[in-house]
């Protein structure tokens, strides 16, 4: 006997924050744009759809008539909108504040928009911890998709996931419907009729079944290669008429009328999860190296292959650990938040109308920043791309000048406080132009450096650290490359050549303020190959902290003892003095290093490495120039100079240009620092960051100390637009 399927087709369409405008513009011919259209002509289809708030606005102001043509079908009850956080963050990030914040935002605009009632949300990455279960009931949410994995992680049977469950927490409910990592894999890249067929089994169940399938809707146009399958071979269109010809046991519905019409299979308690593939990213990189072995070893033992399911991967959170530039950004937006909460709960301050305003505008840059896609790394490049991280910071730059202007904020200020939570001082320092983040605890380096007058920071740097992945760029050839149409989990495609030459590991952060000596024998080439690396005390170190304010202008000198090595081998213990001076109204910061305990008749090569970030090289108006104004190239330049005391690097199209002076004649290096990473699209070279080291040898005089002093000077106008 065949019983009935019902089947949810749930799609998920985003865009990034920060995104170029031509992303979006390509996804929606690509994806969006065509899908609508082929659905409309199966009038007994129904889905339901997740449009993340930042792709809704772009096509609210740019793509209108799309948005009318879902109104009507809206109405119809064709498409049930589901919702979400307003700008796709992974929830359990936020403070419960934010979380429901974003929730009831976004409903509030789509039911103004759609002007129908919102009550399902899209889990962002589909990351829950169970105490979300609490914040999604008070926030209107009544039911949401998880994963398959969540389930089968919670001790379910693939039998028992055939419908949805309740789950609890503080006496507060929601429904959660388990997405079928089957069907995942099978739509669109498996032909119609192996979805048809997975269905049928289902229906010889001895009892009425549900399915749900709940992926990108950018794998239907966007993703490489689906355009031409999806679309110009018809495979949308003959997946729609299958599932029209089996009407009279495969019916499409909503997630709405699932939840409306049919009982809970009953209470769950789900564990900490995400979709398989996730956890797996999550890993730290050894581990998740381990863990692909195993997964290839499994397939040739059933057992362990009908079993998988039992195999976890890692926890959302430990990005944070894995990357440390996430946890950098996580960190800002809490102060951020933290800060915008303090004083929307200030009755002085709300009581407002104009501070009001302008406290709910911070609030629409904080949840921008809060997007989930520029903190973590997988199948997408993520926190590898430069212009989400950018965004990121954007947003909060933009949010903190605001609240800055709300609470009257001192112009000139430096404070100590735990800004990255690990239980050390950092340091904030701040003036009308810049806000300077440096960690003493951790080689007294500028980890943040904030242009206030274009939202930029300067430091958004990213290291270079092995992944999983780059052992199958070193094991690439043109014979194990898949060109045909395949879900981005399962293509080998590198987009240039020789990418395996790129594979460079830093050994410290890439940011600013790092401080070290170098062996004889450095050269440019030497140390850009990783052929020399420099002795990691000084880097490593932690600085002891004196602050100064004077009128005007403050102060932060941070100092060290560490040994290093001479140019003639020998060892020695030195003092290391830096120190950080800004101006209440200037836009120069001056920095000082003053090297102590140094013998009189040896010498040492000593710099100070800065990483500048959100600068892409390679077009002309991104370039250095010397002290005369020289153009000396692209900032993708490698620069070997001697004897230099002013150089300049300017980027036309952000905006800003950076003065450097010099007390001493200097020798100066400049170099690239490109990752190799994975995107939806394959393995590709992506640049991060360019250095700029002056350098140094240095012998003691007769006081056995050596000193200089430099500044940057930042003049800055308003972007060009893209």
């Amino acid at each position: 006997m065949q019983y009935p399927v019902d089947l949810c087709l749930v799609l998920h369409n985003h865009q990034p924050v920060g995104n170029f405008d031509s992303v979006f513009a390509q996804a929606y011919d690509d994806s969006y744009l065509p899908f609508l259209e082929v659905f409309e002509n199966f009038p007994s289809l129904t889905i339901s759809l997740h449009t993340s708030g930042s792709l809704l606005k772009w096509l609210q102001k740019n793509r209108p008539e799309y948005i009318s043509r879902l109104c009507s079908l809206v109405e119809e009850g064709r498409i049930e909108i589901i919702g979400g956080g307003f700008y796709e963050p992974i929830l359990t990030m936020l403070s419960s504040i934010d979380r429901r914040g974003q929730i009831k935002e976004y409903k509030k605009h789509l039911e103004s928009t759609f002007k129908t009632e919102v009550r399902g949300l899209w889990l962002a990455e589909r990351v829950w911890e169970q105490n979300l279960t609490e914040d999604l009931s008070e926030s209107g949410v009544d039911y949401l998709i998880l994963d398959d994995f969540h389930f089968r992680s919670a001790g379910l049977a693939e039998e028992a996931l055939d419908g949805y469950y309740l789950t609890e927490e503080n006496s507060k409910t929601v429904k959660v419907f388990p997405g079928s990592e089957p069907l995942r894999y099978a739509i669109p890249f498996a032909e119609p009729h192996v979805t048809i067929d997975h269905l049928r089994e289902l229906s010889l169940r001895p009892h009425p079944t549900l399915a749900v399938f709940a992926d990108d809707g950018e794998k239907f146009g966007t993703w490489p290669k689906t355009k031409q399958h999806v679309y110009d071979n018809r495979w949308l269109e003959r997946f729609f008429t299958a599932l029209h010809e089996n009407r009279s046991w495969l019916q499409t519905t909503t997630l709405k009328k699932v939840a409306e019409n049919f009982s809970s299979k009953g209470t769950i308690y789900l564990p900490d999860a995400s979709y398989r593939e996730m956890t797996e990213w999550a890993l730290p990189t050894d581990e998740g190296e381990q863990l692909e072995k195993f997964r290839e070893q499994q397939k040739t033992i059933p057992f362990l292959q009908n079993n998988r399911h039992r195999l976890r991967g890692g926890y959302w959170r430990n990005f944070k650990i894995k990357y440390p530039e996430s946890s950098e950004m996580y960190a800002r937006m809490q102060e951020v938040s933290l800060l915008l909460q303090k004083l929307l709960c200030n009755k002085g301050v709300i009581s407002n109308v104009s501070h009001y305003q302008q406290l709910k505008t911070a609030q629409d840059h904080l949840y921008q920043a809060q997007c989930n896609c520029g903190y973590w790394h997988g199948a997408f490049g993520g926190v590898y791309l430069p212009h989400l991280r950018n965004s990121v910071y954007s947003h909060l730059i933009a949010a903190d000048k605001i609240l800055a202007r709300v609470e009257n904020r001192q112009r000139l200020s430096i404070c100590l406080g735990d800004y990255n939570f690990d239980q050390r001082q950092e340091v904030k320092i701040e003036n009308d132009h810049f806000a300077l983040y440096v960690a003493p605890a951790e080689g007294g380096h500028w980890y943040e450096w904030d242009l206030k007058a274009i939202d930029h920071n300067l430091l958004a740097t990213l290291d270079r650290r092995p992944e999983v992945y780059h052992e199958k760029i070193r094991e690439f050839s043109n014979d194990n490359q898949t060109d045909d149409v395949a879900s981005i989990h399962d293509r080998v495609v590198c987009k240039e050549e020789n990418l395996d030459s790129y594979l460079q590991y830093d050994r410290y952060r890439r940011k600013g303020m790092v401080d070290y000596f170098l062996p004889n024998g450095t050269t440019l080439d030497r140390i850009t190959t990783g052929e020399v690396v420099p002795e990691l005390t000084f880097i490593t170190n932690e600085y002891q902290v004196d602050q100064r304010c004077d009128e005007g202008k403050v102060q932060l000198l941070m100092t060290t003892t560490a040994p290093a090595v001479s140019l003639q081998g020998n060892r020695h213990t030195i003092g290391l003095t830096k120190g950080v001076t800004l101006y209440e109204s200037s836009s120069k910061i001056e920095v000082t290093y003053l090297l102590e305990n140094l013998p009189g008749d040896e010498s040492f090569h000593f710099g100070s490495e800065y990483n500048f970030a959100g600068l892409p090289a390679d077009l002309d108006n991104r370039s250095f120039y010397s002290g005369t104004g020289e153009k000396l190239g692209h900032l993708g330049t490698k620069l070997d100079l001697a004897g230099q005391q002013n150089f300049s690097f300017t980027d036309d199209w952000l905006g800003v240009t950076v003065d450097w002076e010099s007390s001493l004649p200097t020798n100066l290096w400049t170099y690239p620092i490109r990752s190799v990473n994975q995107s939806e699209n394959g393995f590709e070279l992506v640049h991060q960051s360019f250095v700029f080291f002056p350098h140094w040898k240095v012998i003691g005089g007769d006081d056995n100390c050596w000193s200089v002093a430099m500044a940057y000077d930042v003049s800055t106008k308003s972007k060009l637009k893209n």
